[in-house]
């Protein structure tokens, strides 16, 4: 069990001062997710060697590891500009992965909820191209369905990884997007045990239910527009069952990544932080 911290709340911190905070914050691991001088949201990777030196040496001096990197690109676009370019950038993640001797990286299907069928064609067409270089380079990739992706249901999600048909491509399931996974639902239990040993990864952060309450947990307007709404809270802030959550875990003896997500209080992150990682710990490490 690897309990790491995306550190998306200290983004603008230099990377060094990045890793010095979650050392501070008592955290080992560090999921790198997207920023604008590493590998920022769906354009190419800004980083040389020399940042990734920079990055290492951080690492190196304050003993925290790199459980794994997250880019994010279009690789499941309907436009086949996007997902031609998904593609380049992908192949240079991948690269910059190795240099870093990260072994995995995690990712999300993107596309559109509104086009499932063109996307989820598009995202295939990525994959074929992609998984020789996985391959050839020895990185592992866990995928998560996000809000308003191409495929937002749990089941559905490991059914297609299960297609994919590779050892080293697995489930990551994101708790904060639990009631998108089965349709307000919330049955942790049943969903986690669906995934089985596809299951490696977990995002950990509290929501709220969007489909509670007549669908009026929080009002979007114009009424009926195209929109997903979730929150990354910390544990207890929402409607997450955290009881299943943490009991279905041990149950199944998981034995993956935990990452810390928590995005909604950067005015008080450290606090969030070290009581996340006190709680997760506590229900999964003792």
């Amino acid at each position: 069990m690897r309990i790491a911290l995306d550190p998306y709340m200290y983004r603008n911190l230099p990377l060094g001062k990045m890793v010095d905070k979650v050392a501070e914050l008592g955290y080992q691991h560090i999921e790198l997710s997207p920023r604008e001088d590493f590998l920022p949201f769906y354009k190419a990777p800004r980083v040389d060697r020399a940042r990734i030196k920079e990055f290492r040496k951080a690492l190196s001096d304050t003993g925290v590891q790199l459980s794994s990197l997250l880019p994010m690109y279009h690789w499941a676009a309907a436009d086949e500009g996007l997902r031609v370019a998904a593609v380049r950038n992908w192949k240079r993640a991948i690269q910059i992965a190795v240099e870093m001797d990260c072994e995995l990286v995690n990712t999300e299907f993107t596309g559109q909820s509104d086009n499932p069928l063109v996307c989820e064609n598009q995202f295939m067409r990525s994959m074929d191209e992609l998984m020789p270089e996985f391959e050839r380079e020895g990185i592992k990739l866990d995928i998560q369905a996000h809000p308003y992706d191409f495929c937002e249901r749990n089941n559905e999600s490991v059914d297609i990884i299960r297609g994919l048909d590779r050892d080293w491509i697995n489930y990551l399931y994101a708790a904060p997007h639990t009631f998108f996974y089965d349709d307000g639902k919330g049955d942790i239990a049943s969903m986690l045990k669906y995934a089985g040993s596809k299951l490696s990864h977990l995002i950990i952060a509290d929501t709220y239910n969007h489909k509670a309450s007549s669908s009026l947990r929080y009002i979007v307007n114009p009424p009926g527009v195209t929109a997903t709404v979730h929150q990354h809270l910390d544990i207890g802030q929402g409607e997450v069952d955290w009881e299943a959550f943490f009991g279905t875990l041990r149950e199944i003896r998981f034995d993956g990544i935990a990452t810390v997500s928590v995005f909604a209080w950067e005015d008080r992150p450290d606090e969030s932080n070290r009581m996340m990682l006190e709680r997760v710990t506590r229900e999964l490490c003792q």
